[in-house]
């Protein structure tokens, strides 16, 4: 496939410390022409299901040939293994622990190779830190691979299993979606893994969290201050959010929560 420039890094490693500005660095210090670009380095620490659910909704606005980074890694390491994979035209690159399984379930005709440290002595990335493959081992094969100078097929062997994914998908049943709370936004939206298309037949669709009843209206400004509201949100999924306020601290819900979408016509 032809690789754009663009790299995008997602991670844990938040905002404090060196750790994703040393990944750019080695990125562009093996390619200069690179574009890197930060999703988002404030997923929770050991988080993993947070970081696929962004790179599964996030990686179609950004050019064809673009590679995603992602690493939330309590396995660094140990060892797991590191997975590459082709789908969309796009690259993602991720530890196997179920990062990508948000992806990956979901995908059609996606490629996927197990990456092989010895078939890479060429790039001479030397012992790897048993704590930070990040700048050992993602970084300089993301910018060899924007460089065009390392092939897909180089990297290992092609796998056709991955390890499941830490959360089940949304259970579906007659007028009523169980689902669960993935993220918190900066604002205290709680933002869940139900697509839109999985209640586009309620008449009148009713969130339940944390024994709240919650309509859905269309966008914030239709809920009075104070307020809490559902909606499907700007990624396409079931939001619950607090009008000029913070749901999760009105709620007092976190992630992992159980959420669930009834359609107030039938009950």
């Amino acid at each position: 496939m032809q690789f754009s420039s663009v790299i995008t890094l997602t991670t844990d490693f938040g905002h404090k410390g060196p750790f994703a500005a040393v990944m750019r660095g080695v990125i562009l210090s093996r390619n200069p022409s690179a574009q890197v670009i930060d999703l988002a380095h404030d997923i929770p620490p050991q988080w993993p299901p947070e970081a696929g659910f962004w790179i599964s909704r996030a990686y179609r606005y950004f050019p064809r040939g673009t590679i995603h980074v992602a690493i939330v890694d309590p396995g660094v390491g140990t060892e797991r293994e590191i997975l590459v994979v082709e789908y969309d035209g796009h690259v993602f690159i991720a530890p196997d622990n179920g990062l990508l399984a948000p992806l990956l379930d979901h995908a059609e005709n996606a490629r996927i190779w197990q990456l092989d440290l010895d078939r890479l002595g060429a790039l001479n990335l030397g012992k790897p830190s048993d704590t930070f493959h990040g700048r050992d081992i993602f970084a300089p094969v993301a910018a060899e691979l924007a460089a065009g100078r390392l092939s897909l097929a180089a990297l290992g062997k092609a796998v056709y299993e991955w390890t499941p994914g830490w959360l089940d998908d949304p259970d579906v049943g007659a007028g009523k979606v169980t689902g669960t709370i993935i993220t918190i936004d900066a604002f205290g939206n709680l933002i869940s893994n139900i697509d839109q298309s999985l209640i586009k037949d309620f008449r009148e669709p009713i969130a339940h969290i944390a024994g709240h009843a919650i309509p859905t209206l269309t966008t914030y400004g239709r809920a009075k201050p104070g307020e809490l509201l559902a909606l499907i949100n700007s990624f396409g999924v079931v939001e619950i959010a607090k009008s000029e306020g913070s749901a999760a601290e009105g709620i007092g819900s976190e992630r992992g929560a159980p959420l669930v979408i009834t359609d107030g016509c039938k009950t």
